[in-house]
């Protein structure tokens, strides 16, 4: 028997353009699609740097070029596009959690949303479709770490269905402080024992 969802659904998922509901970017047209390596690496270094250059939330410290983004993108199990009005309005994705094997049902995920679209619904439907994706590949356990403070980003994981399971203090320096980390986890089988399934071509990524 299929377990229950866990978390909302998403508001607007799949790789064809639909309308989101009322409240939704505006309601504009929003259209999640897979990312392209050699065509999108630009727009999603740019939407990028400024988390890099004027934030805690990335702690790189130099936003990487886009050749760097295009192979971050070949890597991911499942890296998303959110398109508005022809444009790049955000991006999510899911990596390898840690690299020892018994790790590799959990993967880490992101969202990043342009500036110009926040809390317009952007991100919650990037992450209801790739929860979906995920999972369908054979994941079960997702995991985000979010620089504090971060009351919106800390919402957004809330609302879709993650539960708090720990601050990682002083853990990096940045922006002439130290920061914290708390880290967010999701199960996308609850109620399911196991075991997880083998074989799959992510898992050798």
């Amino acid at each position: 028997m299929r377990a229950r969802r866990s978390g909302p659904p998403p508001l607007c998922s799949g790789v064809r353009s639909r309308r989101c509901g009322p409240g939704v970017a505006d309601g504009l047209a929003l259209r999640i699609r897979d990312a392209d390596a050699r065509g999108d690496a630009a727009a999603c270094a740019e939407v990028y740097a400024s988390y890099v250059r004027e934030t805690a939330i990335s702690f790189e410290e130099q936003p990487p070029p886009a050749r760097e983004m295009a192979r971050r993108i070949e890597r991911a199990y499942v890296w998303l596009i959110a398109e508005l009005d022809g444009g790049v309005a955000g991006y999510a994705y899911g990596a390898r959690f840690a690299q020892r094997p018994a790790y590799r049902w959990s993967a880490e995920v992101t969202v990043y949303v342009d500036a110009a679209h926040h809390r317009a619904g952007v991100g919650r439907a990037l992450y209801g479709e790739l929860f979906e994706r995920l999972r369908a590949l054979g994941l079960w356990t997702l995991c985000a770490g979010v620089t504090q403070p971060n009351a919106a980003s800390d919402g957004l994981h809330r609302a879709m269905g993650f539960v708090e399971v720990g601050t990682y203090r002083r853990i990096g320096f940045k922006l002439g402080a130290w920061q914290d980390v708390r880290w967010w986890q999701l199960d996308l089988r609850p109620g399911e024992a196991g075991p997880p399934g083998e074989g799959l071509e992510i898992f050798s990524r």
